[in-house]
């Protein structure tokens, strides 16, 4: 198995499909990372947790469409090339 640039790009496909579906009620919740958790004053700067939850929030809002689609040309490419 080489370490090829699709590797790569298989690898940030993976991580990126496993923040999308992290789910705030079910995991997040439990481990202290909920709703109520990221919540700041105004003016104030987010702290690190704030910024990953945002991130989480928007990696789940933004990449939902363009995620089926690399998928789908993912598993495609497997299936076509092995």
């Amino acid at each position: 198995m080489a370490f090829t640039l699709y590797t790569l790009i298989q690898t940030a496909i993976l991580c990126t499909n496993a923040v999308a579906v992290l789910h705030e009620e079910r995991f997040l919740s439990k481990i202290g990372w909920g709703v109520e958790q990221g919540v700041g004053g105004f003016g104030d700067d987010p702290g690190v947790k704030a910024q990953v939850l945002n991130l989480i929030r928007s990696v789940r809002t933004v990449m939902r469409v363009p995620l089926i689609m690399v998928n789908s040309v993912c598993i495609v490419l497997l299936l076509l090339f092995g």
